[in-house]
């Protein structure tokens, strides 16, 4: 059994090869409960075929979209990654969308942003203020004024930060690409769930 202070799992490579479609994703392999790995593996590529059917590959047959995947965190028992698909149907440009997961490694648990925190913490809240101080300091452009992210906001984790970030248009304007803002989980370490992934990002092994 996986446990929470497992380091990482190995990951391949695999193509998704289809007409006027590309996409490299990630499988692991490696981990003894193969129930858990398979349960990984067959979340991945149900994100997968999800953002084909949002970014309209099945409803128009001239839509093309490549993609690939990068890693952001595989240690301590927590396995976090993006899937980035990049679709274009024709028009002045193509459009991009990202999708952030994480897991457990140890039960195959895919966690929503919610699950990070305590349950009657105000994460919205905080993470919201957070992301507003940065918008001004890194003199972000953006839609309007920003009020607060959505309660299932995209994120993912890399080592000690949580990551948030936006879909294209979602805040900002199209030129300015998918927004990421960082913020150290020290920062906000009296809203974490213990028994989440944040939490055991702050274990010490």
């Amino acid at each position: 059994m996986m446990s929470g202070t497992d380091l990482f799992v190995s990951i391949k490579t695999y193509k998704l090869d289809m007409p006027k479609l590309e996409i490299y994703y990630p499988q692991i392999y490696g981990l003894k409960n193969i129930y858990v790995q398979d349960k990984i593996n067959n979340t991945i590529l149900e994100a997968i075929y999800e953002q084909l059917r949002e970014q309209g590959y099945y409803d128009n047959e001239e839509t093309e979209i490549t993609g690939t995947w990068e890693l952001k965190n595989n240690s301590k028992g927590i396995l976090s990654l993006t899937l980035i698909n990049y679709a274009f149907s024709g028009g002045a440009h193509g459009l991009t969308k990202v999708k952030g997961l994480t897991f457990d490694l140890g039960t195959g648990k895919k966690y929503e942003l919610h699950e990070l925190f305590k349950s009657k913490s105000d994460y919205v809240m905080v993470l919201s203020e957070k992301i507003k101080k940065q918008i001004k300091e890194r003199d972000i452009p953006v839609l309007g004024e920003f009020n607060k992210i959505r309660i299932d906001q995209d994120y993912y984790i890399a080592d000690l930060s949580l990551v948030i970030f936006f879909q294209l248009y979602e805040i900002t304007p199209y030129v300015y690409g998918i927004p990421y803002f960082p913020i150290s989980i020290y920062e906000i370490e009296d809203i974490i769930d213990d028994n989440g992934p944040l939490g055991k990002m702050l274990t010490k092994i």
